[in-house]
């Protein structure tokens, strides 16, 4: 027992300090998104059922970052953030498909146009790697634009594109895939191992120079849709108190296989202590299937279950493994972060509102500038089946700053106020005994919506009934 856990513990350093002399090269960079992946759905989250050994180890060779969160709640806002580097107000995509969901009865208000591609003169991540000198792929779900139009993936910076278009969910997890942008396989291949294949294609392709693989899976995305063996696994394991959904529990597995073997792979070549891994989620988890408590709320929700999502950044001779921070990031922050290391140039004339990560990642004395995080949403969202209430969200602003989170409600003209150090889970409102605070939040939110020109009045709906 002892010297297993020597070699727990030494085992990372190791690998760090061996590698802390590959940064004389441009690091080649992976990026794992997972879809609808919850904030507790890993082993090195707290997952009392869902087994991810892989993700696990990776954890354990680099940063974890407990305060994460995605720039939405739901699909394609969370993935235009990242690859623009901007708040949606800039890019105008704030939601998936329409932004009036759910019966007009019920709507109180008329929610603002939704943009539900990326702008092509928009720079994207993609953009300013390649210009660095990257060869770049996406490889599985991109959603933020269409094939053959000008939004297509390969206008937009990435020289491979297999199996990204404009849907944000598989028509299946077998072949055949019924995806324009990826061929079919063998009857019943699956579609996660599919992509896998095709994402180590790549880093064998382009061994020999810098890369940049974005590797946006389809799962654990509905539908649930288990691979069969991994699925007669997780029905003999024994149920958890937080989690106990086998087939859920199925596709985590076949999400973990494939970062072992995309990391098995990065070590098979050389190429691991050269290498930026990124894993996170592109929201929180589908509330029907998995649980994020103690987190209140689910995908589609800008309480925390909806918003806060696992991270983890392995960096080789840069970042320390095994090191965990509560510093609150947002994915788009990876923007200029990966930008940075790549020894790129941000573009001049597009707003960049992320921040580097680099000197919280290279562990630096005050690392990040004062900053708070922001979210708008002026649209609906339905609950949908399973989830409880009528809506996962309506017209609404948030601001994070420090412990404290303000929900600015826009259907009820009402505030909402955390302390997330003390009430991670959301339950007791503040506003009415923290004035100074809600003054405060509400001041500097409204000073940032003016600053991206964000939609804040809305006209009333003739069409609503009440309830």
């Amino acid at each position: 027992m002892i010297d297993r856990f020597l070699t727990s513990l030494i085992t990372p350093l190791l690998f760090w300090l061996t590698s802390s002399a590959a940064g004389a090269a441009k690091p080649n960079i992976v990026f794992l998104l997972a879809d609808d992946l919850g904030w507790r759905d890993t082993g090195y989250m707290g997952s009392d059922f869902y087994r991810t050994p892989n993700l696990d180890a990776l954890a354990q060779q680099g940063m974890v970052f407990t305060d994460a969160y995605a720039n939405a709640p739901n699909c394609a806002p969370s993935r235009a953030a990242l690859l623009s580097g901007m708040y949606a107000p800039r890019t105008g995509v704030y939601t998936v498909n329409n932004p009036d969901r759910g019966k007009a009865e019920h709507r109180r208000l008329i929610p603002h146009r939704n943009v539900p591609f990326l702008n092509p003169q928009v720079v994207t991540l993609a953009e300013v790697l390649k210009s660095a000198g990257y060869a770049t792929a996406t490889v599985g779900k991109f959603h933020v634009g269409d094939a053959g139009a000008p939004s297509d993936p390969q206008n937009q910076g990435f020289d491979v594109n297999i199996a990204g278009y404009s849907k944000g969910h598989p028509h299946s997890y077998f072949s055949p895939y019924q995806n324009p942008r990826l061929s079919d396989g063998p009857e019943s291949e699956y579609l996660t191992d599919r992509l896998t294949d095709e994402a180590i294609g790549f880093i064998r392709a382009h061994r020999d120079r810098p890369f940049f693989l974005y590797f946006p899976y389809y799962t654990v995305h509905t539908p649930i849709r288990p691979r069969p063996d991994l699925h007669e696994q997780a029905r003999r394991w024994p149920k958890g108190k937080l989690h106990q959904n086998p087939e859920y529990a199925a596709m985590v597995s076949a999400l973990d296989q494939s970062v072992g073997r995309v990391l098995a792979t990065l070590d098979e070549l050389g190429l691991a202590g050269n290498t930026i891994v990124v894993f996170s989620s592109d929201n929180g988890g589908h509330g029907r299937f998995t649980d994020m408590t103690p987190l209140r709320g689910s995908k589609g929700m800008f309480y925390e279950g909806g918003i806060r999502v696992p991270l983890t950044v392995r960096w080789p001779g840069v970042t320390r493994p095994g090191t965990r921070t509560s510093e609150p990031v947002l994915l788009f922050d990876f923007y200029p972060t990966l930008v940075e290391a790549a020894g790129g140039v941000l573009p001049g004339h597009q707003p960049v509102d992320g921040v580097s990560l680099a000197p919280l990642l290279r562990d630096e004395p005050a690392a990040l500038p004062d900053r708070a995080l922001f979210w708008h949403f002026p649209a609906y969202l339905q609950a949908g089946r399973g989830i409880h209430g009528r809506w996962r969200a309506t017209p609404g602003s948030i601001i994070r700053r420090g412990d404290w989170k303000l929900i600015e409600q826009y259907e009820t003209d009402t505030i909402e106020l955390y302390n997330l150090a003390e009430d991670l889970g959301e339950t007791n409102d503040l506003a009415a005994q923290r004035p100074d605070v809600t003054k405060r939040l509400l001041e500097e939110l409204h000073a940032w919506q003016r600053s991206v020109n964000a939609p804040t009045t809305f006209e009333p709906n003739p069409a609503y009934k009440g309830g």
